[in-house]
């Protein structure tokens, strides 16, 4: 095996089969998704509420209640990522959008980062288009609901977790 074999690649999602070596000086042979990164935005509008998705995720053969999120194109800078999915997944352009920082969800087999993002200042537009892949529904949802559908499991989404945490933690929710 070469030092770095691309396995499968998909879009630009890409299986690596590589050689590292660990701190403690031992190689082994490590296979990880490479992914570019992605946006996670959580949208707030008028009135409080929390702009959700619920999305079929063909993997889980399940619908998925999550935050609006997608996946960085080529030289696109993380903030511009982020409006663009916001807008593409939901309808709805933001004239507010704050930073949170970032996440690692999957750092044991996956180098992906996802972004997360607070916006406000909502306004509907006409552009509404998912991917081909893609099949969603847009849902307003109260913080008090988004919270007692965390505990009850019906959000298991781990980014949209993780980015109301922050979000609350930092005062924005």
């Amino acid at each position: 095996m070469k030092d770095r074999k691309v396995v499968h690649q998909w879009k630009r999602i890409a299986l690596i089969e590589e050689r590292v070596e660990l701190p403690n000086g031992k190689q082994i042979t490590h296979t990880t998704i490479a992914h570019p990164g992605a946006a996670v935005i959580l949208p707030i509008d008028s009135n409080g509420n929390i702009v959700f998705i619920n999305q079929y995720r063909p993997s889980l053969r399940k619908w998925l209640l999550e935050l609006p999120a997608g996946t960085l194109e080529a030289d696109e800078p993380i903030d511009v990522c982020a409006l663009r999915e916001l807008e593409e997944e939901t309808g709805y352009s933001a004239n507010e959008i704050y930073p949170l920082g970032q996440v690692t969800p999957l750092a044991g087999f996956c180098d992906e980062i996802q972004h997360l993002f607070v916006a406000k200042g909502l306004s509907k537009t006409s552009r509404y288009q998912c991917d081909d892949d893609e099949v969603i529904e847009v849902l307003h949802i109260s913080l008090a609901e988004v919270e007692q559908m965390i505990i009850n499991g019906t959000i298991s989404d781990a980014k949209s977790i993780a980015c109301l945490s922050k979000a609350k933690l930092c005062g924005f929710i």
